[in-house]
């Protein structure tokens, strides 16, 4: 009787969150906002290499409902297996029915539906309590574009 239940909620888990491993072996992006710098994990999936072909990219993002940073791209990015999740603070995500480019950093338990995690912020995505609309630069660390 317990068996059934505990395979759901492992596999609810392995769903919701990306697995470390992927964290670990991810592309470092390089995120700035003003003076503030911060670190993030990009995943290997079709929407986050999509961005990523994008880099260096400095977008104007507006602050909604104080939780989150976003930005929306005029076209669709690619966004297979989109789910309903909850998030956690740090996480970056593509919102696919507004081609919208979030990062979350302000937690209100809400699930959202439509939604493809890309990459999480390891530290310092609080800084975004207090810029409003911000313009917000991405770079993969490493890239030799940067030089």
């Amino acid at each position: 009787m317990f068996k059934p239940v505990l395979l759901a909620l492992v596999s609810i888990t392995a769903t919701s969150f990306p697995a470390a491993a992927e964290v670990e072996s991810g592309i470092k992006v390089k995120i700035t906002t003003g003076d503030h710098t911060m670190t993030a994990t990009f995943y290997d999936n079709d929407t986050a290499r999509a961005l990523i072909s994008r880099f260096p990219l400095t977008l104007p993002m507006q602050d909604l409902y104080k939780r989150e940073m976003c930005y929306r791209f005029p076209d669709a990015l690619p966004a297979s297996d989109t789910q309903t999740s909850g998030y956690e603070v740090g996480d970056i995500f593509y919102w696919a029915p507004r081609h919208s480019f979030v990062i979350m950093y302000e937690q209100n338990g809400e699930r959202i539906s439509n939604m493809k995690k890309v990459g999480r912020i390891h530290s310092g995505v609080g800084i975004f309590r207090h810029t409003g609309d911000a313009n917000v630069r991405f770079e993969v660390i490493g890239d030799r574009s940067e030089n």
